[in-house]
């Protein structure tokens, strides 16, 4: 089989944004895929409409007319321009008869865009104009096939993560916290006020935190792992600390969050908000603890036995080494396909 992958190359550095993107395509070129990479700026200047111009009439055709014999492709989607995503889909049709896949990164339809009813029709064409989507997890498809999604939708149900690191294994419990990623959108820290320490890693920190807070520094996502000796990572977002709030913590009821594959890669258990859509894998595979409010973590923490981690921390380990196997992708797609 003549199977392919279409990403957008992104070059930020220091956060999670293209981590899960590349790792896609590790662990799909294990299956035999090969890699096309796009380039182009995401936003409104002059380069990126040059960029995007090129794409859209050299690259995009040229790249089905010499490949007319592919049997399969996977887009990762967004490329963030509906116009070269329609054009892929256009060219795929017009020169191949190969099996169009979309993986979901992300859903504006979900994110920025939830009221808007134009943007959530159109969104919803362009993935039905695909043979199959791999969705996050049973929340984000339900919400697909409510919202009119009629292609088959297999479920990722937590992204991988490539951990170049050891998976950590030799530190007691001690109720430690750890929080990895972008800190400027992490208001909630301002409100936080807990009796256990809680270690901060990634760009943007504020000048001064409360007392239970430290901050460790940047990393790219390839470095985090090696400075994670926490007993847990935590997962949260918005302004409040008695639930996940604004626009990426209501996200949080439908996506998988990057941070969780950090953690769980790592070797640790994490702490969630219970009405995350994660917060079902995290139960389900006994991998941490769902909360309602952050107020609650001291007497959790408090009451959780050491027997009861290290069971937690063992079921933590087995998950670590499937994410860092490509099972959860690869596992997604051979559904799609077979």
């Amino acid at each position: 089989m003549k199977n392919y992958i279409i990403s957008l190359e992104d070059t930020e550095k220091n956060t999670a944004a293209p981590k899960a993107k590349v790792d896609v395509v590790k662990y799909l070129e294990e299956l035999g895929f090969v890699n096309k990479y796009l380039k182009f700026e995401t936003d409104s200047s002059l380069k990126s409409k040059i960029q995007k111009y090129f794409a859209l009439k050299i690259t995009v055709p040229s790249f089905f007319k010499k490949h007319r014999d592919m049997d399969a492709l996977v887009l990762q989607y967004p490329l963030y321009s509906t116009v070269i995503t329609k054009a892929i889909i256009d060219n795929a049709r017009k020169y191949t008869n190969a099996k169009l896949y979309f993986v979901i990164h992300d859903l504006e339809s979900l994110r920025l865009f939830r009221d808007n009813k134009e943007f959530i029709r159109e969104e919803v064409g362009i993935l039905n104009g695909s043979d199959g989507l791999v969705g996050h997890n049973d929340k984000m498809n339900g919400w697909l096939k409510d919202n009119g999604v009629n292609v088959p939708i297999a479920n990722l149900e937590i992204f991988d993560y490539d951990n170049p690191q050891e998976i950590q294994s030799g530190y007691p419990y001690d109720g430690s916290l750890c929080f990895a990623g972008n800190l400027k959108k992490a208001d909630f820290l301002n409100r936080l006020d807990i009796k256990h320490q809680l270690f901060l890693m990634g760009p943007n920190p504020q000048n001064n935190y409360g007392e239970c807070i430290n901050y460790e520094g940047q990393y790219t996502p390839e470095e985090v792992p090696a400075h994670l000796n926490h007993s847990f990572g935590l997962v949260w977002d918005g302004k409040s600390v008695d639930k996940c709030d604004g626009v990426f913590g209501e996200y949080m009821r439908y996506n998988n969050p990057h941070k969780v594959s950090l953690y769980l890669s790592s070797g640790i258990p994490v702490i969630i908000w219970k009405d995350a859509a994660l917060a079902d894998f995290v139960e389900k595979n006994k991998v941490g603890i769902a909360v309602e409010s952050l107020e609650d973590v001291d007497s959790i923490l408090d009451e959780l036995s050491s027997e009861q981690y290290n069971e937690i921390k063992s079921n933590t380990q087995v998950i670590a080494e499937k994410m860092r196997s490509g099972y959860y992708i690869k596992n997604a797609i051979r559904q799609l396909i077979h």
